[in-house]
């Protein structure tokens, strides 16, 4: 008999987490077999749309060139790229689409991340809207769709040449996903099914992907500790912790104080869970005339974490100019090339 995903977590009961625990020391061992390199990175998912609508790119010289190729001359060596389900325009940030990208990264020789946010649209701390079409699925059938769409996908991508070094389950998930079947605050082991069944099916088909939970505001030690405990006690387990952080923003706080209260958050976790961290989204104002150090500071925390297990950093949307508002980009709208934020990629 082949059992739901629902089934089959409804099956193990209590001796589930024994053997999501057995699993964990078994991946921890492996991982300390070998040694990883920093990952410098930038989510550059907007970037088919930009360029579709005539957007161009210079690099420090003022010559124009491909996104890509600056990125790489700033030391980065990785891309991260976010996945809608259905999205409304019914292409950009679709599989079709991260399936282009993914394979521009890889030509480039870059690593990917790909981030799956289970919904048709931005999936944040405010928002975790189920696609359109799973809305009228029984918790049963959503469990099953989670593992059926993510394993699909990312046989797609395999099938095309494309293997992700981190899959993401979730975006900025503080409080759960998939709302209202996933909302932490109501129903902690719903989520905890939820993830698991993506997660499932991402090591299915990738083994050696490493696995990310992701929250926002790094800064935020009781945010992380509350919805990672919850993962954990109900069977949860991953191999990466990502965390944005977006140090300007941070309410009531200096950006030093962010990035002080993001290490030692990090620091905390690593301790309390034993898994590695990374800053999966980074960005600060285009025109800050601090933003390399506030970017560099951040750098030099990650590289700092306890045990060695800071593991990299992406910045968000660096590319992204004078669109759609966003305004934490490292790109001059005026000149069309990088701001120094992007050098301190370099150090």
């Amino acid at each position: 008999m082949i059992l739901t995903q629902y089934q089959f977590y409804k099956s193990q009961g209590k001796n589930m987490l024994r053997k999501v625990k057995h699993s964990v020391l078994l991946c921890l061992l492996a991982s300390t077999s070998y040694a990883n390199a920093f990952t410098k990175g930038a989510d550059i998912s907007w970037i088919t749309q930009m360029e579709d609508s005539g957007y161009e790119f210079y690099n420090d010289w003022g010559y124009r060139q491909d996104v890509l190729s600056i990125l790489r001359d700033h030391g980065m060596n990785a891309i991260r790229l976010r996945v809608w389900v259905n999205p409304s325009d019914g292409y950009y940030n679709s599989l079709q689409d991260v399936l282009v990208k993914a394979q521009w990264a890889k030509a480039a020789g870059m690593d990917v991340m790909i981030d799956f946010h289970y919904s048709d649209t931005w999936a944040d701390p405010a928002n975790q809207w189920k696609p359109s079409a799973w809305n009228s699925l029984s918790f049963e059938e959503l469990m099953d769709k989670v593992w059926t769409y993510t394993r699909d996908s990312l046989i797609t991508l395999k099938e095309a040449g494309i293997t992700p070094k981190w899959i993401q389950i979730g975006n900025e998930t503080n409080n759960g996903m998939l709302w209202n079947d996933g909302l932490a605050s109501s129903n902690m082991r719903n989520f905890t099914w939820l993830f698991n069944s993506g997660r499932n099916a991402a090591k299915e088909i990738f083994p050696n992907a490493k696995v990310v939970v992701h929250l926002a505001n790094c800064h935020d030690n009781g945010n992380f500790r509350w919805i990672l405990d919850g993962l954990q006690s109900n069977g949860a387990w991953w191999d990466v912790i990502g965390a944005s952080s977006y140090p300007k923003n941070a309410a009531g706080i200096t950006w030093q104080q962010a990035n002080n209260q993001c290490l030692n958050n990090l620091n905390d976790l690593v301790s309390r869970y034993g898994t590695e961290v990374m800053i999966s989204e980074i960005g600060v104002p285009w025109d800050d005339p601090e933003s390399k150090t506030i970017v560099a500071d951040l750098i030099h925390k990650i590289r700092s974490v306890n045990q060695g297990k800071g593991i990299g950093i992406f910045y968000w949307e660096p590319q992204a100019y004078s669109w759609q508002g966003y305004t934490l980009g490292a790109w001059n709208p005026e000149t069309k090339q990088p701001t120094e934020a992007l050098d301190a990629f370099l150090e």
